[in-house]
């Protein structure tokens, strides 16, 4: 079963695990520069590298569409710079879920594919999309919706260990990132974590970096640039999280409900 994912973060990744585990075939798409702090665990990681791993998984750029079957002869997952999802237009996707999080929707429409499920808010089954997939943190995370919308963003981070907004590492300014810790690195309270233009980000909590941007990349006030885990498993930081599992469950849900394996 042929399935299109757009994006490759941490999310996504975890998706495509689900998916490529359980024998579908898949192409992921990216932007030219991925913003994804769970670098460790996000296949758009390879937009910069070339190639990753995840769990055992390899994901590899790739620049044209002849390669991506390059790609699945090798057991590979092709992951293309395609923001406005080309792709499409050169194989017969079964499926298409649009794991972006952007909270809205940016191009995604219910004629796109078959199938066409979506994660988290910005969507309403029906409408936009077959199913919505749920994503906040909770009792209801990874649940398969047909009708009606995700729970609403509300700009707080879920509750990690009794934190909340302070896992969250920030610009301070805008200009250029330059981490001065590693993802696995311990940090207290208080602690340098990274630069914009030379001016220190400081850590809000103790615990261990999960997320962290790549040195270079233009970043703006407030954006979204780490996070920290109060937990501090190290082992964590490179496995594919809790909330990323269950949503790949929830796609992979979402997918065999709608019927795509009736299809063949």
């Amino acid at each position: 079963m042929l399935v299109l994912i757009k994006g490759a973060g941490d999310l996504a990744t975890g998706v495509a695990v689900r998916l490529y585990r359980s024998r579908f075939r898949l192409v992921m798409t990216e932007i030219a520069q991925p913003t994804a702090v769970r670098r460790t665990v996000a296949f758009c990681q390879c937009i910069y590298d070339g190639a990753v791993q995840v769990e055992g998984i390899t994901a590899r750029r790739v620049e044209r569409p002849e390669e991506v079957e390059e790609c699945w002869a090798r057991g590979e997952i092709p992951v293309l710079v395609d923001p406005q999802c080309t792709i499409r237009e050169r194989f017969p996707f079964d499926a298409e879920v649009d794991a972006i999080l952007a909270k809205r929707n940016l191009n995604t429409r219910i004629d796109d594919a078959p199938i066409v499920v979506a994660l988290g808010p910005g969507f309403t089954a029906g409408v936009d999309c077959h199913a919505v997939v749920e994503t906040k943190r909770g009792h209801y995370l990874g649940r398969v919706l047909t009708q009606g919308s995700a729970i609403p963003n509300t700009g707080v981070p879920g509750d990690v260990g009794g934190y909340t907004t302070q896992r969250i590492i920030r610009a301070c300014r805008d200009g250029v990132f330059q981490p001065a810790v590693s993802i696995g690195d311990t940090v207290a309270e208080g602690d340098t974590v990274a630069y914009v233009d030379g001016q220190p980000v400081y850590a809000q909590m103790p615990g261990i970096v999960r997320g962290m941007l790549p040195a270079g990349l233009q970043v703006t006030q407030g954006m979204k640039s780490g996070d920290i885990d109060p937990r501090c498993e190290r082992d964590h930081c490179f496995t594919v999280s809790d909330k990323a599992r269950a949503i790949g469950g929830g796609v992979l849900e979402a997918l065999l409900m709608l019927g795509i394996l009736d299809q063949k």
